[in-house]
């Protein structure tokens, strides 16, 4: 869920005036488990101090119901990013819909084929706009493996090799959650802490770590 909650956190920072670290933009939120809330949205705009009826007008919302439902609703979403100033795309899970849709060994194949053409279509749209794509993924335990990183992202390789930038996201002591950066073109590794509060997304103290390594 912490997924999500970063996702609608980005719906709203987006909206923010450049010199806050915002794009002046609207955000395309396309929802594939549910999770979405604009409560959520209300409460974190209020905090940022953006009028919580107009950024929550500034969210173009669309649940999807099946994977062939959620590439339709991308690939007919230029006329929505064009007319709206979408800064921000997100679909809120990637693979959900695919990974239930396409099981055994036998669909690997077609799943991963539109996966990759869903992906790619998304990389398109961001560059004509000029906007920010983000998409959540869950993980898979690897069973077989003793060293190293035992999960792996779901959607194999494709998913991976097409993500410019991957941050894997965990629980810490708490209610601190931790935020890994495993990939990216031109930061190094790295790892920041953060928590979630009624607020929205916000940073931990070194009080709040302290008490966290204390427990």
């Amino acid at each position: 869920m912490h997924n999500s909650q970063i996702c609608m956190q980005l719906c709203v920072n987006v909206q923010l005036p450049r010199e806050r670290g915002g794009l002046e933009g609207g955000a395309l939120y396309i929802d594939t488990e549910h999770t979405f809330r604009t409560e959520r949205i209300v409460q974190m705009a209020r905090h940022v101090g953006l009028d919580p009826r107009e950024a929550v007008k500034n969210i173009i919302y669309a649940e999807a119901f099946t994977s062939d439902h959620q590439m339709f609703l991308l690939d007919h979403a230029d006329e929505v990013i064009k007319e709206h100033d979408i800064r921000l795309i997100i679909i809120d899970s990637l693979t959900a819909h695919f990974r239930s849709e396409y099981v055994g060994r036998e669909s690997l194949a077609e799943r991963q084929q539109k996966l990759s053409r869903h992906l790619h279509k998304l990389i398109r749209l961001a560059r004509a706009f000029n906007a920010v794509a983000v998409v959540t993924n869950q993980v898979m335990a690897k069973p077989d493996v003793f060293f190293g990183d035992a999960v792996a992202p779901i959607g194999g390789h494709i998913v991976a090799h097409t993500s410019h930038t991957r941050i894997y996201l965990r629980k810490g002591k708490g209610n601190v959650r931790i935020a890994r950066l495993v990939s990216s073109p031109y930061l190094p590794e790295g790892e920041a802490v953060f928590k979630i509060t009624e607020n929205g997304v916000e940073d931990v103290s070194e009080e709040e770590m302290g008490r966290a390594r204390r427990k």
